[in-house]
Formats: C-alpha cells, structure tokens, sequence
C-alpha cells in the first residue's frame, strides 16, 4: 500500500485553523505571511513618521508668517530632503509590492509544485484562487489607503512649499488620494498575471518589474497629463500676464490669434522682423494653458477608475486562464 505525501499546509487548507483565519484563507495567510506582515509593519511605521513630520511642519509653519515665496528657501533648508523622501518612498510603493508580492503569489505555487498537492486536499481550483487573490488584494488595498491618507493629511497645509509646489509631475498626484491604491492594485494583479503565465518566480519578478517601469512612462507621458480640461489665460502678446492661479501649474505656453488659432510660443522669435511676422500671421494674444489646483481631486479620481478598471481585466484574465489551463 502507497502513502501520499502531504504538507502541514496542504493538510490544513480544507480544514479549519486554531485561529480566526480558517480554510484556503489561513493557507494563503500561512504561504505569504512573511510579505503580508512585512507590508503591515512598514505601513505602520511610515504613517508614524508622517505623522511625527507633521508636529514639526505646523510648529514651522505656525512660527512663519509670508506668503510660499518668503517661505520657500526655509522649507527647502528644513523639510526640502524629507519630503522628497517620502515621496520617492511612496512612489516606489507599487513596484515593491507588484515584484515581491504580486509576481510570487501563484508563480512560486507553482514553481514549488505545491499548488498541485493543495488541490488534492479537498480544495477546488475556484476556492484556492478566489483566497490567493482576496487576501493579499484586500491588505494592499488596506495598506495603501491608510499610506495615502496619513500622507495627504502631512502635505495638505504645506502643498504650495513641498516639491515647489508641482503636485501633478513631481509625486504628489500619485501618492495622495486614491492613485496610490489603484495604481498599487493594478500593478499587482500584472504581477500575478505575469506569474501565472512565466510559472517562475525570479523571471516573473524581473519581467513585473519591467511592466512597472514602462506603463510609468506611458502613465506620466500619456496619461496624466490628459486627465483634466485646461484653462487657459489670454492677454497680448507684448503685455505682461496676470499669472496663473496660487497653486494651478501651467502646462504650455502659446501665442494665438484674435480668432483662438494657436501657435508655438517660439513662432517669429528668430525672424528678422518677428513684429512684422507676427502680424502677417495675425498673432495679438500670448496664451498660458494651466490646472488650477482644486482639479486635482477629479483628476485623481479619473486615473483611479481607469487604472481600477484595467486591474478588473487583469483579473479577469487570470480567472479565466485558471480555468482554461493547468494550473
């Protein structure tokens, strides 16, 4: 007589836990807990120093009196290096957790062979997936809310000093409100897409770590900039503008006719009579395109359901594969 060969986690995912995670969900808990515990704690320790900048940038600001120009070359000497930290921290969010989370989750199931032992243990392919993708998506989800919030909350009173006060190029955009989670979610479930499909670990976590780098470029080339309605402000061409509202950021710079044609802000620059060529082409307007700064908010909410939804495709796909293929 033949004895099958088990493991204590195999064993286990279709009974119950001693503890209050039972079943597949204990078992992907159990397979995982070392990233899933590692992303908690570093959650919680950086929403304690956000928190903690935030007593010393109020006591600053409080101390301060001036406008952001007057305040500017203090803030820089002071909070310039911390803030850009933390921001550049946030921004590495989502690559982090898509190569060592995302990449992992069912590629090393695979790779290992455990995945087939799992399923021999009175658990269907339906019941392990639906665990492998809930519980990891749910705590990222969690995780990166959490981040985003404690973070928005330490840059609101200071947006027009952090980053000179670019919110949509230079970080903020994508670590405040909702961005941070969906572009997080997102490039996790291209991870576990990418993991099912290359069935190795290492080469999945290379090739996720890739995807993140360029879907960034098409996101920040593309995509971001193209998420609101520009206004725009007129005024002659030889005269001196009002300026864009406090914190909008301007985004091209035209010259235009009567009649709203645009041109390049350079056109007649170099001609010898640029006056003379200006007028032939009937330029009188100088136009600065910009997004006044409580658009941000829509626009955020605009990337987010856009990245949202690509990540249910990605899913989706994943489902299907599973279904389609051995696993």
């Amino acid at each position: 007589m033949s004895t099958a060969t088990t493991t204590p986690e195999a064993g286990t995912a279709a009974g119950a836990s001693s503890g209050p995670l039972r079943g597949t969900v204990w078992l992907v808990w159990r397979r995982h807990r070392a990233a899933l515990l590692t992303g908690i704690l570093v959650t919680l320790a950086a929403c304690a120093l956000f928190s903690y900048q935030r007593i010393g940038l109020m006591d600053f600001l409080g101390a301060k009196t001036g406008g952001a120009d007057s305040l500017g070359d203090d803030f820089r000497i002071r909070f310039g290096g911390t803030f850009e930290s933390d921001i550049q921290f946030l921004q590495a969010v989502p690559l982090i957790v898509a190569a060592f989370l995302g990449a992992p989750l069912i590629s090393s199931e695979l790779e290992r062979g455990t995945l087939q032992l799992v399923t021999t243990q009175s658990v269907s392919r339906g019941r392990w997936l639906a665990s492998t993708l809930a519980v990891p998506l749910v705590l990222v989800a969690a995780c990166t809310t959490l981040l985003s919030l404690v973070f928005q909350w330490l840059w609101s009173p200071g947006h027009e000093l952090i980053v000179g006060g670019d919110w949509l190029s230079s970080g903020p955009f994508d670590v405040t409100g909702p961005v941070l989670v969906a572009k997080t979610l997102f490039f996790t479930a291209c991870g576990i897409a990418l993991g099912k499909l290359i069935k190795r670990m290492i080469p999945a976590m290379v090739a996720t770590a890739f995807t993140v780098v360029v879907v960034n470029v098409i996101w920040e080339d593309k995509v971001r900039p193209k998420l609101g309605t520009l206004h725009a402000l007129t005024y002659p061409v030889n005269g001196d503008g009002p300026g864009v509202p406090r914190g909008a950021i301007s985004m091209d710079d035209w010259v235009a006719t009567a009649d709203g044609r645009l041109f390049g802000f350079s056109t007649c620059v170099g001609d010898a009579k640029p006056d003379a060529c200006r007028a032939a082409k009937g330029i009188v307007n100088h136009v600065t395109q910009y997004y006044d700064f409580d658009q941000m908010p829509g626009m955020q909410w605009l990337g987010a359901g856009i990245l949202l939804a690509l990540t249910a495709l990605v899913l989706a796909f994943v489902v299907w594969r599973a279904s389609r293929r051995p696993l």
